[in-house]
């Protein structure tokens, strides 16, 4: 399949349901650099641009009325395979490998239990379209990422990882697993 690489690919795996955002709500939503710094800079380390990521996905939340996310070692883990496994088969996609995005979850052990709810938000980008900022900003313009940042869950995983895809070296993959356990 061809792709082309226009700004910044989104693709977003929901099984929580959240009424969508007002569109004005969006930017009141978005962190300033002071409360996130970090958001443009593309070369710091990967674990420093994944705090930033949490930061902003955490000043959304809290600014929308809802609870922070904690971090979790399995949902990161899994963001983390999905993200290599994107760049492993060239193929960006929630079905990446074959496998529906649910799979890293499991493969972790996060979704063992009996009641759970998972989401991702994946997004790709090549120079300055995959800064942490960029990256979220698009996530916020899209009604079902919007729905996954501020949802009914209460962890969160993420990645960034950076390879070839579709030819491109530099491409920056983002993955982010949200999930809860009733």
């Amino acid at each position: 399949m061809a792709r082309k690489l226009l700004g910044i690919l989104l693709a977003s795996g929901l099984l929580a349901l959240l009424a969508p955002a007002p569109a004005g709500a969006a930017s009141r939503l978005i962190a300033p650099a002071s409360a996130c710094p970090g958001q443009a800079s593309l070369d710091a380390p990967a674990a420093q641009q994944e705090e930033t990521m949490l930061c902003m996905t955490n000043y959304a939340r809290q600014q929308f009325g809802e609870d922070l996310l904690e971090p979790n070692g399995a949902l990161a883990q899994s963001a983390t395979d999905k993200a290599r496994d994107v760049l492993r088969c060239d193929e960006f996609s929630h079905y990446a490998c074959g496998r529906e995005f649910t799979y890293w979850m499991r493969s972790t052990g996060y979704l063992s239990a009996k009641c759970w709810r998972a989401g991702e938000n994946l997004a790709y980008g090549v120079s300055s379209y995959g800064s942490v900022g960029s990256i979220f900003r698009a996530w916020m313009r899209s009604p079902t990422h919007r729905e996954n940042l501020l949802g009914d869950f209460d962890q969160v995983g993420m990645d960034l990882t950076i390879g070839r895809l579709d030819g491109l070296a530099g491409t920056r993959i983002w993955a982010q697993h949200f999930g809860s356990h009733c």
